[in-house]
């Protein structure tokens, strides 16, 4: 099979690549880009590691192929902080000792980011709402959803 060439933006930045048509973004991000943030943890779209924002949609990078971001914008975790400081909610889950092995905190900030995008002043039910996409084997998820309830006050201006 011929490879793709696709043109896309990553985290700001003009990006282009070749791919072979079967290939996952996932793959493509991880191995192509160097872009190891988004994690595999199912394969399966299930666990919510992998998650990235496609042209501002949240979505599971392994059940989406590489060559679908063509003229697409895709969003990880490595473009959430600004040089060397932390995006809030990065910072919030540090703060809250929300981290543990860490597989899935990089699908969680991005899926509680895109959830600040749509709704600035979550409730706690609708934070655990959201996040229910994205599983987390070590924390218990209460350190998370009071680590990002935390980040949208202070995003707010209300901290």
């Amino acid at each position: 099979m011929n490879n793709i060439h696709v043109t896309t933006t990553v985290n700001g930045d003009a990006v282009e690549f070749l791919c072979d048509p079967r290939e996952t973004l996932l793959d493509v991000l991880r191995d192509r880009l160097t872009l190891t943030g988004a994690k595999e943890g199912c394969g399966t779209g299930d666990c919510g590691a992998c998650s990235v924002l496609l042209d501002g949609r949240l979505v599971s990078s392994c059940l989406v192929l590489g060559a679908e971001a063509e003229g697409k914008s895709i969003e990880t975790v490595e473009g959430m902080a600004n040089g060397e400081v932390l995006h809030p909610l990065q910072r919030k889950l540090i703060e809250h000792a929300a981290l543990q092995c860490g597989i899935c905190s990089p699908g969680i900030l991005i899926a509680a980011k895109a959830l600040l995008k749509k709704n600035p002043d979550p409730t706690e039910s609708e934070v655990r709402f959201w996040l229910a996409g994205n599983l987390c084997r070590c924390t218990g998820y209460d350190k998370i959803i009071r680590a990002i309830q935390d980040a949208a006050a202070e995003m707010r201006g209300a901290a």
